[in-house]
């Protein structure tokens, strides 16, 4: 958490989401006692309101779960879509490959 290295992750809720919830979680959330801030929510497709995503730099224990649960929704499924300059674009489900020789020389610079 101190490196603030961004997170993107998709949920897939049991509900569609309001546009007041969304204005609500990207004015950050207070979890436990601790003020999580929001880096970004929108919904990943317009058509489909249950699926959200959310960019955030906290590294708490299932914090996409909790956020959303304080808001009265449950996350059916999370996919972490981005993580720093990692993105899994391109690479389709259940498949993996390498880094690259520049992908690990920013990671070893986070």
């Amino acid at each position: 958490p101190s490196h603030r290295i961004i997170k993107v992750y998709e949920a897939t809720l049991n509900k569609n989401i309001t546009i007041a919830d969304m204005k609500n979680i990207s004015n950050g959330v207070e979890l436990d006692g601790d003020f999580i801030p929001i880096d970004g929510i929108a919904l990943a497709d317009p058509d489909k309101k249950n699926i959200v995503g959310l960019e955030i730099h906290s590294g708490k224990y299932h914090i996409v779960k909790r956020i959303f649960e304080k808001f009265g929704y449950e996350v059916v499924k999370l996919d972490r879509t981005m993580y720093g300059p990692l993105t899994k674009k391109n690479l389709p489900r259940g498949t993996w490959r390498f880094l690259t020789d520049s992908e690990i020389s920013i990671l070893h610079r986070l």
